[in-house]
């Protein structure tokens, strides 16, 4: 069951074919960890999703507060009963129909749908993770490129490259040739006690993940951290690679070609990351 502008209905009967997001991928999107009926870093989530919808020019509800689309996930969650477990919760917002690239509206549509994840808190994740480059097109840096759109044609071919080569991941690079993120999230690289990972403005996403591992990070005095690019000759050199997004929280990468990595700060990172998750109780 999903959530179709405040409708709790089947997933099969609300997508029409002249949808905005399925032609022009005029469409954002959040993916949020809810455990046992809690909305992880929520705050931080509708804060982005106000802020991409201002930059896509979309008109905002009135309706859209932080309370009422809380209650619409807790109702959709509720709806496949999933609130007393942990659940994936993706909240689409499109706008609506009409118009081509140019387009009739400005309202939208939001669709709210909700699967059950395994794990309550973020884990460790000690098995081989094996990434690459991938080569084949870049991202371009803008201030759309930071956005959760339904644009990830990128993502997609890049996910069926590692899937070609027997990779568990890869690292894209922007125009620039630095290196911005990975197929599913931030990417952060440990050499000594500097902990760096790309600004923004290398077009990497703004993710909400990036976000609390820098802040906690930042009240680590035996730790600095730089928001500086990252070029592909340093991989090799790190001590440590890990990728982070809301779902999975770190995932350590253990060999990037040659190169072998320990997960040390990762680890700490990780018991740092769910003591913060329970101390926002």
């Amino acid at each position: 069951m999903i959530n179709f502008n405040g409708n709790i209905t089947d997933e099969t009967n609300i997508i029409s074919f002249n949808n905005r997001g399925f032609n022009y991928g005029d469409a954002i999107f959040e993916t949020i960890k809810c455990s046992h009926g809690k909305l992880l870093f929520f705050e931080d989530h509708y804060f982005r999703l106000m802020a991409s919808m201002r930059i896509m020019r979309m008109e905002i509800p009135m309706n859209f507060t932080m309370e009422f689309l809380e209650e619409q996930i807790l109702e959709t969650l509720k709806a496949n009963n999933v609130s007393n477990v942990s659940a994936r919760v993706k909240l689409m917002v499109n706008r609506v129909v009409g118009g081509l690239y140019l387009p009739k509206h400005h309202e939208v549509d939001y669709v709210i749908s909700a699967a059950v994840l395994d794990a309550d808190f973020y884990l460790i994740h000690p098995e081989k993770y094996e990434v690459d480059l991938f080569k084949d097109y870049y991202v371009s840096p803008s201030l759309l490129s930071t956005l959760k759109t339904n644009n990830k044609a990128l993502h997609v071919v890049g996910s069926i490259y590692a899937n070609e080569n027997n990779l568990d991941n890869c690292l894209l690079l922007n125009t620039n040739k630095s290196v911005v993120e990975a197929l599913n999230g931030n990417l952060f690289l440990v050499k000594g006690k500097t902990i760096k990972t790309p600004p923004l403005t290398d077009g990497c996403l703004k993710g909400i993940m990036r976000k609390q591992i820098i802040e906690i990070i930042a009240l680590m005095p035996e730790l600095t951290l730089e928001e500086v690019s990252i070029s592909p000759f340093e991989l090799q050199k790190a001590d440590e690679l890990f990728i982070t997004n809301v779902i999975t929280g770190i995932q350590s990468i253990t060999k990037y070609r040659k190169k072998e990595f320990t997960n040390t700060v990762a680890e700490d990172l990780v018991k740092k990351l769910n003591v913060k998750i329970r101390l926002s109780n």
